[in-house]
């Protein structure tokens, strides 16, 4: 190959890592899930970008995953806050507010979601509606490729969410856009695979005097 048409494709396979490895969404799926199904608990540091309504609001904190079924997101960036589900019911609780709020898993409506198919085997295509490749999508971090669908069941609410995937199999971002142009960018550092985590982090019990809201607004 001559080098004037080297320098010409090199642009195409420097935006499209995907090309570069010979990847399509239905390999790169199998690779995911690959990865995913034989883990039997995850910890990742995270970070959450907000941007909406004219505002932008970056959160952090500690993830926690465990089979089956179980996930806690431990926020201590700007202020602490808890979400956790015990793969039956889920809890929202920011501490010294006088209120938490439960739903169960059934009927969780939340952006935090497309992370649902981890928690047990399962399969991405199945998750996301009319997955491909994002080629238009620049990964943040060197041979990542990022793939795009809509998490089945939220169609409704969400336009479209990316997934970005290391060379390895591993999730290092979701961006989450939703049908108003709000946009949830979630970013994991620090992986740790098959951690030791104790089933009681994946329990809540309200503090003293704090009202439980279930999901249909039911105070208790």
């Amino acid at each position: 190959m001559r080098l004037s048409r080297k320098l010409t494709l090199l642009p195409l396979l420097l935006l499209q890592p995907a090309l570069l490895f010979g990847q399509d969404a239905h390999a790169l799926a199998g690779k995911v899930d690959q990865r995913y199904n034989r883990m039997h608990s995850l910890e990742a540091r995270f970070t959450e970008t907000y941007t909406g309504a004219g505002a932008t609001r970056t959160e952090g904190g500690t993830l926690l995953i465990k089979k089956p079924g179980r996930m806690r997101w431990d926020y201590d960036t700007p202020r602490p806050k808890l979400f956790v589900t015990d793969g039956n019911m889920a809890w929202f609780y920011v501490p010294g507010e006088q209120q938490a709020r439960r739903s169960p898993i059934k009927q969780l409506d939340d952006l935090r979601s497309p992370l649902r198919y981890l928690l047990g085997k399962s399969k991405l295509e199945k998750e996301l509606t009319g997955l491909s490749i994002a080629s238009n999508a620049k990964p943040l971090n060197a041979g990542g490729v990022v793939l795009r669908g809509v998490p089945r069941g939220m169609q409704d609410r969400i336009s479209e969410t990316l997934l970005e995937v290391a060379p390895d199999g591993a999730i290092t971002r979701i961006r989450v856009e939703e049908l108003d142009g709000s946009i949830t960018d979630l970013r994991f550092l620090q992986q740790k695979e098959d951690v030791q985590v104790a089933d009681s982090k994946f329990q809540f019990t309200p503090p003293p005097g704090v009202e439980i809201v279930t999901g249909t607004g039911v105070t208790e």
